[in-house]
């Protein structure tokens, strides 16, 4: 990408002044890291009792030392080069111990990195914080929610890396929420409600694959089967005997001898040369659950509870960041593990600069809008003349309250709408799948259900038969939500519009100025509850104005995240576009979503030659690569006040990476707590587009997600979010 050579950034918009949740990493001039490598004679294999022998020279080797079994970092040289030890076993066998130099680091190097890391984490666990999964949680200042019979564990998630000129610690606020209920609990309560008969089926589609908590050593473990004939009683081996789990849990106690165990397929090493363990068997009455249900989500009150725990603003976000910086800085045994690697972290967050894009206009009808659009015309909207709705006895009136705003809405949106069929269906999934199999037939333009609640069963039958069995265009709604008379013709609007684009209908579009266009949209689903196979996603558009769209699903290997259909689904693609235009695209831009770090190079070398094989080389291509889930937060200064950024805000420098061509965008705004950015990492390009231009197109398309109808509420392109709803259908 040699035009970015010199310079990544843009310089479009109005600049405005930012902190970012990054803090500097200090360390003394000419800091270097030394890399041994420890040879032991006789050879020795326990790396406990290397680790012993070896730091019997303290004298020798200084208090500041990391050893991992067989290399060692030091920060500063020994005498020599090469340095001999001896120590002696508690056995009395004479060990000789061969320390030798192997590397200097400095300190961008990916082995001194790394070894930021592993500082970082000591120092997190001499703050007494617990680490659960990858991140440290403090449970000293947990929150209790007693009348959820929850708890949040307040804590934060680290990364130190090396950013465009400067190693920094990126840290962010996180939260575990926990259960007060164990597993004994919850499958006692289960019971109950299902009777014993069904007690095993249901018991194992509603525990095999949660994450649990063993609190007596603070480690999760995710549930992957149950074993029926286990029980406490059982034993397994330990060293050359014999052990019940009863009695190896007896320092924390197991009350119920009776109750089965459960099974965790978890990735440990056992001692070398020997087969490798078998899975963590877990007793239930230990385990706490944690996360939430799908149940608890639907609770509007669980989650305003939580939310006002969880969900910080840039103010009380920066607030404790800058106070958790301070707590280290404080902490006599923390700052002494630092002094003794010589590194520090600077006081205050990342000040840095960053830019606020124009306003977009926004095309509806014949005119534009900034936000209020409901008495202005669609670009296109087929007439609605065939269509039923579904509803029940008791929701007879909302549905009756439905239509009649769907009428009132429909006028102005230029949508002409017939009155349809209305059918009552008995509120069970066997009478709504019965109704559905005696009205619906292929001529049918559009079926509305009325759900009387949001049970995730029901709303899957409907949608399987109206997508595979009986494939016609569906809208599902729950009652409750058009019981509320203040919000029904915002609701109304909504459906409207959702139908509309169902039926291949335009909204509203943005102004493109790049011709022969084509956006092409890659994720992949993987189903980990369920065991199932995981799903390629691939959307791409059809027209200039990005409103219509093609789309393909792959099936692949279970866990791959690299897809491998690619080429036959984009080769569709293309077909699909020159039956449309009349030609082909000239310029073909692909937003891959869900790619760790890691995988870039397998995006390039293997998705990106799928891509090149499924074209001619007169096509420019562009990749990019976008990351969603992303700890990285930015806060402006408004008028004395810590706010979150406006939308179009983009940073591109600072926090961007050296060796990659990446920017940020907040693309949203939020009512409520902390605005998250989307980060973009252009990893192949063959286009010469200025990263100006770039990051307007990329700010362009994140207005044409029909499901949002104002820029308050924008997030990503159209593309990475139509991947999204696919895998559900």
């Amino acid at each position: 990408m040699e035009h970015v050579k010199d310079s990544k950034t843009g310089s479009s918009g109005s600049p405005i002044q930012l902190t970012a949740n990054y803090f500097r990493i200090l360390s003394r001039p000419q800091w270097v890291l030394y890399q041994y490598h420890v040879d032991y004679k006789p050879p020795m294999e326990s790396r406990r009792l290397r680790s012993a022998l070896l730091f019997q020279h303290e004298e020798a080797l200084g208090s500041a030392r990391s050893f991992d079994g067989a290399l060692l970092f030091l920060p500063h040289r020994l005498h020599s080069k090469e340095t001999v030890l001896h120590s002696e076993t508690r056995n009395g066998e004479k060990v000789q111990i061969t320390v030798t130099l192997t590397n200097e680091l400095p300190p961008t190097s990916p082995v001194c990195i790394q070894f930021y890391n592993i500082i970082f984490r000591r120092i997190l666990r001499i703050l007494n914080m617990q680490q659960i999964g990858r991140n440290y949680y403090n449970p000293d200042y947990a929150f209790n929610i007693p009348q959820h019979k929850l708890t949040i564990w307040p804590g934060y998630t680290t990364a130190i890396l090396h950013y465009e000129h400067s190693i920094m610690l990126s840290i962010d606020v996180s939260h575990r929420v926990l259960r007060s209920e164990t597993v004994l609990d919850f499958m006692g309560s289960l019971r109950q409600q299902c009777g014993n008969q069904r007690f095993p089926e249901i018991c194992a589609k509603e525990l095999i694959g949660l994450i649990v908590l063993t609190k007596y050593n603070n480690k999760t473990y995710r549930i992957d089967d149950i074993a029926w004939d286990h029980s406490p009683n059982n034993t397994f081996k330990r060293g050359d005997s014999d052990i019940s789990f009863k009695n190896y849990y007896k320092s924390v106690g197991v009350s119920h001898s009776t109750q089965v165990l459960l099974v965790s397929h978890v990735k440990r090493l056992g001692p070398a040369g020997a087969p490798p363990p078998g899975p963590a068997m877990l007793i239930p009455e230990l385990c706490y659950l944690t996360g939430l249900t799908d149940k608890m989500r639907a609770d509007f009150t669980i989650m305003k509870d939580l939310s006002g725990h969880t969900k910080l603003t840039p103010e009380q976000r920066e607030e404790r960041l800058n106070k958790f910086v301070m707590n280290i800085q404080k902490d006599a045994d923390a700052q002494a593990e630092l002094d003794k690697w010589g590194l520090n972290f600077d006081k205050m967050l990342l000040n840095l600069n960053g830019r606020v894009l124009p306003a977009e206009k926004i095309f509806q009808g014949s005119r534009s809008w900034a936000k209020e659009m409901r008495g202005m015309s669609l670009i296109s909207s087929p007439p609605l003349d065939n269509w039923i709705i579904f509803h029940t006895r008791r929701n007879g009136n909302e549905a009756q309250s439905l239509l009649q705003t769907l009428q009132k809405v429909s006028g102005p949106l230029g949508i002409h709408i017939k009155r349809p069929i209305m059918v009552q269906y008995e509120d069970q999934q066997e009478s709504l799948l019965r109704s559905l199999q005696q009205n619906v037939g292929p001529q049918m333009q559009m079926v509305v259900v009325v759900l009387p609640n949001n049970r995730k069963d029901k709303y899957d039958s409907v949608k399987k038969y109206l997508c595979v069995d009986c494939p016609v265009s569906s809208q599902c709604v729950i009652s409750r939500t058009l019981s509320r008379p203040h919000t029904l013709m915002t609701v109304a609007t909504k459906i409207a519009m959702q139908m509309v684009c169902k039926m291949g209908g335009e909204l509203w579009s943005v102004e493109i100025p790049l011709k022969h266009l084509m956006i092409v949209g890659i994720d992949c689903y993987h189903d980990t509850t369920a065991g199932k196979r995981s799903i390629g996603a691939l959307v791409a558009s059809l027209n200039q104005s990005m409103s219509r769209w093609f789309s393909k699903c792959v099936l692949q290997h279970k866990g791959q995240e690299i897809m491998d259909g690619l080429k036959m689904a984009l080769s569709a693609a293309l077909r699909d576009y020159l039956k449309f235009n009349n030609c082909l695209p000239s310029r073909i831009i692909v937003y891959r979503d869900g790619v760790g770090d890691g995988q870039l190079h397998s995006v390039v070398n293997y998705e990106v030659t799928q891509i090149m094989d499924s074209i001619n080389l007169s096509f420019i291509i562009i990749v990019v690569v976008v990351k969603k889930r992303i700890s990285s937060r930015f806060f402006a200064r408004i008028e004395g006040n810590t706010t979150n950024p406006p939308p179009g805000t983009v940073i591109d420098s600072d926090v961007t990476r050296p060796e990659w061509y990446d920017f940020y965008i907040v693309s949203q705004a939020v009512r409520v707590g902390s605005v998250s950015p989307t980060h973009y990492n252009v990893v192949y390009d063959t286009s010469g587009l200025k990263p100006d231009h770039m990051q307007r197109l990329t700010y362009k398309l994140c207005h044409m997600y029909y499901n949002w109808q104002v820029v308050n509420f924008l997030y990503l392109e159209p593309n990475v979010l139509l991947d999204d709803l696919l895998f559900y259908l």
